[in-house]
């Protein structure tokens, strides 16, 4: 069943990039010539490359090759999309254009050679004098004669094969513009850094004393062959310029192991908060050696949470592993991080994926922290990522229990976002009371 998914993946992906090449390249280019050569071969070489990085990425491949292949592999993951969506627009477009094209009016025939007649000498026989004309007069009447028995005037020839590949050339070159812009924008967002967002979130039993308390939530920092230990500044700094009073970091920091990684997360050592930085797993430090990370991170100054909770002045913190741990026997419990807590106390839980909001209603949270989503990172893919979680980004109610997910500070896979623009989250917490 596995191999017959894997192989109808393929033949999806070839039929994609097969339309690509046909629109971008065959249908834009002279057949046998060198643009049309050069095309052929980036379209055969960047999937290749795509599918090597990955492959790198995932079989812990030398960290230097992940990084080689990281950057045009992903990246071309990212423009096959734009590419295609620009296309699919451009299907429509095309007829419209050639419709324009033929609307116009046909360039004007050059008007015929005509010469002046040769003066004939007196007494020279008239033959003669006609003799230098008399193949291209015999033309003229064979031909006014076909069009004669034919019953229409001449027409111009037809420059159809000429208006095609100016067409596909127009909307072939509009979508590479449209996708490269668009990729190109999209990455300069993630490697700018995350933008600050700020929520406010009322809590019922939230004390007097504890209204304005701010924890900064980052997520989905993903650092790897690509975002690397200046991105892992870029974060800190943008943290610790809003001067939390918590910082949650809740989930998918890394994508790789610490061997290759440990360097990049260095920064987080910098971390400032009153009341300190606090960590949960994700999925992805399932991949990238969950335990190691974990003592990585708690080596740097933050405190993990592995299905625990501390009483805070003000209210309880509690945090739960990730659900793709229980695989590895370490995955999310809710009873042991919550079952004894004093349920008058407001709670708030760090927990990596939104799913995990239906059993934070069941012991009572008050106020869950997420990631997970990256807010669809690439549109359209909100609309997928929308179906797979109760919530795709913001702050949402469940029953006495409310939810914030963030989109997230880094990106997996391109670095690149569209639609969904990173951010890191300052959530402010009032009381009701106050």
């Amino acid at each position: 069943m596995v191999s017959l998914v894997v192989v109808l993946v393929l033949a999806v992906f070839g039929a994609l990039h097969w339309y690509l090449w046909r629109r971008l390249v065959r249908d834009t280019t002279a057949r046998s010539g060198v643009s049309r050569r050069v095309g052929t071969v980036a379209f055969v070489a960047a999937p290749l490359l795509m599918f090597a990085a990955i492959a790198a990425e995932q079989t812990g491949a030398p960290f230097l090759l992940q990084q080689v292949l990281a950057w045009p592999g992903f990246l071309w993951m990212a423009l096959t999309i734009y590419l295609l969506l620009a296309l699919l627009v451009g299907e429509a477009v095309r007829p419209l254009l050639r419709r324009a094209l033929d609307r116009r009016p046909a360039p004007a025939a050059e008007p015929a050679d005509v010469r002046e007649a040769a003066s004939v000498p007196a007494g020279a026989p008239a033959r003669d004098a006609e003799q230098p004309n008399e193949t291209s007069t015999s033309t003229s009447t064979s031909t006014s004669a076909a069009v004669a028995e034919a019953g229409a005037e001449p027409t111009p020839v037809a420059a159809g094969p000429s208006r095609r590949l100016f067409v596909s050339r127009v909307v072939g070159g509009a979508a590479a513009v449209a996708a490269v812009g668009t990729v190109g924008y999209g990455t300069y967002g993630v490697l700018n850094g995350p933008k600050v967002k700020r929520v406010t979130v009322p809590l019922a039993k939230l004390p007097r004393s504890a209204h304005g308390y701010r924890i900064a939530v980052v997520s989905d920092i993903h650092l790897g062959p690509v975002l690397g230990r200046g991105f892992a500044q870029k974060v800190v700094d943008t943290i610790n310029s809003t001067q939390p009073d918590l910082i949650a970091v809740v989930g998918d920091l890394v994508d790789g192991s610490v061997k290759d990684l440990g360097p990049a997360a260095a920064p987080l050592a910098q971390l400032t908060a009153r009341h300190g930085s606090f960590f949960v797993t994700g999925n992805h430090e399932y991949f990238s050696g969950a335990e190691e990370w974990v003592e990585r991170v708690r080596e740097l100054g933050l405190r993990p949470l592995e299905n625990a909770r501390t009483e805070l002045a003000h209210f309880d913190l509690a945090g739960v592993n990730d659900v793709a741990g229980e695989d590895e026997g370490q995955g999310p419990d809710f009873a042991k991080a919550l079952g004894d807590r004093d349920r008058s106390r407001t709670c708030v839980l760090l927990a990596h994926q939104p799913v995990q909001i239906h059993d934070a209603v069941d012991h009572g949270v008050d106020l869950q922290l997420s990631g997970h989503t990256h807010g669809g990172q690439l549109w359209p893919g909100n609309f997928i990522a929308d179906l797979a979680n109760p919530t795709l980004a913001g702050l949402e109610r469940y029953g006495d229990t409310q939810l914030y997910v963030s989109r997230g500070a880094g990106a997996w896979g391109p670095p690149t976002r569209v639609g969904a623009p990173s951010d890191i989250t300052v959530v402010e917490l009032a009381s009701k009371q106050a």
